[in-house]
């Protein structure tokens, strides 16, 4: 099993908190508010055309409406393969807080 980067989980876990809102602009706000760093826009399309070439998310372009001056938005979603690796490695990450609990690091 391949274990996914701290990165590629927060950006997955933001477009499935977001569901059929999360595109560019909303993905980078709530990464931005989760990290408690600010984001450019480059800097969160470069992880999601990854995260879209490992098959993990997909995209596709939205209607387009009046209020973009009848541009489309990149809209992002999970694909079942993306759940399926979110959920391994949350089982993963929840198995070790586990086995390690809070005394261990509190007593360092």
């Amino acid at each position: 099993m391949k274990l996914l980067s701290n990165h590629e989980e927060i950006f997955l876990l933001a477009i499935l908190k977001l569901g059929g809102n999360a595109y560019g602009v909303t993905i980078r706000e709530e990464v931005s508010k989760a990290t408690g760093e600010s984001w450019s826009l480059g800097a969160i399309y470069d992880p999601l055309y990854r995260l879209e070439n490992k098959g993990l998310i997909r995209s596709y372009l939205s209607n387009s409406t009046p209020e973009r001056g009848g541009r489309s938005k990149r809209m992002f979603e999970i694909r079942p393969e993306g759940a399926k690796a979110l959920l391994s490695h949350k089982r993963v990450r929840d198995g070790l807080w586990r086995r390690v609990g809070d005394a261990v690091i509190e007593s360092k």
